[in-house]
């Protein structure tokens, strides 16, 4: 299910899952928004620290059904860090059904972005958070315009050249997020997936959080799951300026053990570039000429 495109001044809604919200950086988002023709919503919870490093769970997914159900928001964009995973119990999953949003997000947003998608069958985007707007870089904003007002694009929208750490082709549904958490929500009563369909797996992490050997942890978890059985290929986001040699054969050895294709790119998540990708999208990856296309 793919929600309405947004409109050229379309409105934004903005929430805060993961953190409390500055209003220093908050509006110069807004304006930013703004200036580029859009209307802007702020979560009426976004400032409270119920929790101390957040408004309570039921408060902060109270911005977000509030949005769903208001008819002028078109997309429901949030950034990340910590704690988002507490609003999934209080999301009206039923109301997403009924009244389908853009959501978009990346980081602390995997646990949402995903959960969405589990329990509605909604393409989310993974990939843009609000935070994006504070520095806008024009490769980010052609990412943001391509998904969310024009036509849904045949590829991913590549900005730099990507790495190919085993070859082989796959195809299946695009899935995943900030490693840690995706691994986490595997476990998850809001998550669920098919174990009729293909699965192509992204994930992306960053050596200010994760060293390869805590990766390799992560991606351990995740293959010794039964989810690992569905999944068809690897597109590994931005780690470092210089990936370490130990992270390359990392993701070599998962893919060997699995025989599937896996790629590194700098193109989406905590680096400079912040591309987009539709979870709950079709799409064929190629390890050998490195890229994702989407299928119908």
């Amino acid at each position: 299910m793919l929600a309405n495109k947004l409109g050229k001044h379309g409105t934004i809604g903005i929430i805060c899952p993961s953190h409390v919200a500055d209003m220093q950086r908050y509006e110069i988002i807004v304006q930013q928004l703004e200036q580029l023709g859009y209307q802007v919503k702020l979560g009426e919870n976004i400032q409270k620290a119920t929790f101390g490093y957040a408004a309570s769970g039921a408060e902060r997914a109270a911005d977000l059904n509030r949005f769903v159900a208001d008819d002028q928001v078109e997309l429901i964009l949030f950034s990340g860090g910590e704690g988002a995973a507490e609003i999934l119990p209080f999301i009206d999953y039923d109301n997403i059904r009924k009244h389908p949003k853009l959501f978009s997000s990346y980081s602390d947003g995997t646990s949402i972005l995903n959960a969405i998608y589990a329990q509605t069958g909604l393409v989310t985007y993974y990939g843009c958070g609000a935070g994006e707007f504070l520095d806008l870089r024009y490769y980010d904003y052609r990412n943001f315009q391509t998904y969310f007002q024009e036509e849904t694009p045949e590829s991913f929208l590549k900005g730099s050249s990507w790495k190919s750490l085993r070859s082989g082709v796959g195809e299946g549904i695009l899935i995943g997020g900030y490693t840690a958490l995706f691994a986490l929500m595997l476990g998850n009563t809001y998550f669920h997936w098919d174990q009729d369909a293909n699965y192509i797996l992204f994930l992306e992490d960053h050596e200010s959080f994760s060293s390869p050997a805590i990766v390799a942890t992560y991606l351990a978890f995740i293959e010794q799951s039964e989810f690992i059985k569905q999944v068809k290929g690897l597109v590994f986001g931005h780690f470092s300026m210089n990936v370490p040699t130990d992270l390359w054969g990392v993701l070599e050895r998962f893919g060997e053990r699995q025989k599937i294709p896996v790629v590194y790119t700098d193109d989406f998540g905590h680096g400079k570039k912040h591309g987009i990708l539709p979870i709950g999208m079709k799409a064929r990856l190629d390890g050998a000429n490195p890229g994702l296309v989407y299928l119908p």
